[in-house]
């Protein structure tokens, strides 16, 4: 980072094109089964640390008049799951609002990249990371939620993955565009669960989707 930060590395056009796409999800479970410390790590990797090279690169994207592109999720439009997850990518979503807004006067184009679901590494061994909070709650907790919720949250997991989507070259296609496009879009949608599902149900009265995801989500033991 310091060499490219470095003036006689890019001595005159700078830095076109800057894609954030580092980021992690576990751990995923209901709020109150997790510690602050598991909201840390998530926010530190995937809004922070995109913070942080963000700034660190914004003189050389500056100097090129060039691209930002940020890397989000359909989470970002509308909070699914808890954990930092959909905490982090609605982070993401706000940082880039206001980029675009300050760097447009200088020639900087701002997009930002919300994919569906898609079968990538972070959504590896789920039943595993959720075991392992499950575990670790306290006994009081246990038996609020009950054994059965647990049960059935791994099942409306398993019904989800089976709806993600191989082809990568969605995602990729976003970004080319981004970056290449002469009038890239303020927002890319990927994935036909962005397109028809997130992205519409984003814009629905929240009494709505609150129905319609507690339709999908399973009932806790002591429910009222």
């Amino acid at each position: 980072m310091k060499i490219l930060l470095n003036p006689t590395f890019f001595p005159l056009t700078g830095l076109w094109g800057l894609v954030n796409n580092a980021g992690i999800n576990y751990p995923v479970a209901p709020n109150e089964w997790l510690k602050k410390e598991d909201f840390a790590k998530v926010l530190d990797v995937n809004l922070l640390g995109l913070i942080d090279v963000t700034l660190q690169m914004l003189p050389l994207v500056r100097r090129a008049k060039g691209r930002l592109v940020n890397i989000s999720s359909v989470v970002g439009r509308l909070a699914c799951g808890g954990g930092g997850y959909s905490i982090s990518k609605h982070g993401v979503e706000a940082f880039s609002d206001t980029l675009r807004r300050e760097l447009s006067p200088f020639g900087v184009r701002t997009s930002i990249i919300e994919p569906g679901g898609f079968a990538t590494n972070m959504l590896k061994n789920p039943d595993q990371h959720l075991q392992g909070v499950f575990n670790k709650i306290p006994p009081h907790v246990k038996e609020t939620y009950g054994q059965p919720y647990l049960d059935a949250y791994y099942k409306c997991m398993h019904r989800l993955m089976k709806l993600i989507s191989k082809d990568l070259s969605l995602v990729t296609n976003c970004i080319e565009h981004a970056l290449t496009s002469q009038y890239p879009r303020i927002r890319y949608s990927a994935g036909w669960d962005a397109k028809f599902v997130f992205l519409p149900a984003s814009y629905l009265p929240s009494s709505i989707t609150d129905f319609l995801l507690g339709i999908l989500l399973p009932k806790p033991a002591q429910a009222v």
